[in-house]
């Protein structure tokens, strides 16, 4: 008993000092919380900025929201994407989100009609998981001054191009019967030619496999043939995203 007396004094000081020599270590203690320092994002050397690593990928499955799981909201979904994809990046800030409010919401509208006509919402999301991916790449890339003066005379031509397919949506929808499945799809698919080209030095195959699923998806001649449906299920969603493409075309954005 008296040498348990002796040794406790000395026991409870080292307890005492154990919290002061562990910060001064910054290791942590046995049964303290320890939160981890960020690791630094590696340097982006001139003209090269690599943002396609597949440790930078969302997960797939069911899109989640603060809604609840069975609410998409594209916006939050490019939130999630661009903080993953600058995560990887010495760059971390932009000026500001890279889709804006009016392409979030036709998004939306794409997500809801691809669930319509798929009848698969697992599929429908994974289609807009890869689309609103492949946008943000392409601005990041675009925004950080990585194409050369060749890749930018493509995006002038992609610009056009989507000007030119745009307006042949709205077009399609506002003057009835004069829809053409065939031409849709070909300006669709000329898209898609001038993005596989665009990023070809800058993204892997994977990210170009996403472009085809995406592109595939919306050209199909059978979902551009339910969507015009004069009197299908689609014809309200198409409504909401022509009124998101004027919006966008009266903006100079498109």
């Amino acid at each position: 008993m008296g040498n348990l007396t002796v040794q406790r004094p000395g026991w409870e000081e080292r307890r005492r000092q154990q919290p002061l020599l562990a910060a001064r270590s910054r290791l942590p203690l046995p049964g303290h919380s320890s939160r981890a320092e960020p690791p630094l994002a590696p340097s982006c050397p001139a003209g090269t900025c690599s943002m396609d690593s597949d440790s930078g990928e969302l997960s797939e499955g069911e899109p989640v929201s603060p809604a609840g799981p069975d609410c998409f909201s594209s916006k939050n979904l490019a939130l999630q994407a661009q903080k993953k994809i600058l995560s990887k990046m010495a760059t971390k800030t932009m000026a500001n989100m890279l889709i804006d409010d009016t392409s979030s919401e036709i998004f939306d509208e794409l997500y809801k009609v691809t669930k319509e006509h798929k009848r698969n919402k697992k599929e429908a999301h994974k289609i807009m998981k890869d689309l609103i991916k492949v946008a943000i790449k392409i601005g990041i890339l675009y925004r950080n001054n990585q194409f050369n003066q060749e890749e930018l005379e493509i995006v002038d031509k992609f610009r056009k191009k989507l000007n030119q397919t745009a307006m042949t949506i709205v077009s399609f929808y506002e003057v009835e019967y004069t829809f053409d499945r065939n031409v849709l799809a070909e300006l669709l698919n000329e898209c898609k030619d001038l993005v596989h080209e665009l990023v070809d030095r800058h993204l892997t195959p994977r990210s170009h496999g996403r472009i085809n699923h995406v592109f595939n998806h919306f050209a199909d001649v059978e979902f551009l043939t339910a969507l015009y449906s004069l009197d299908g299920d689609c014809r309200p969603y198409l409504k909401k995203i022509c009124d998101g493409i004027n919006k966008l075309l009266d903006e100079k954005i498109l």
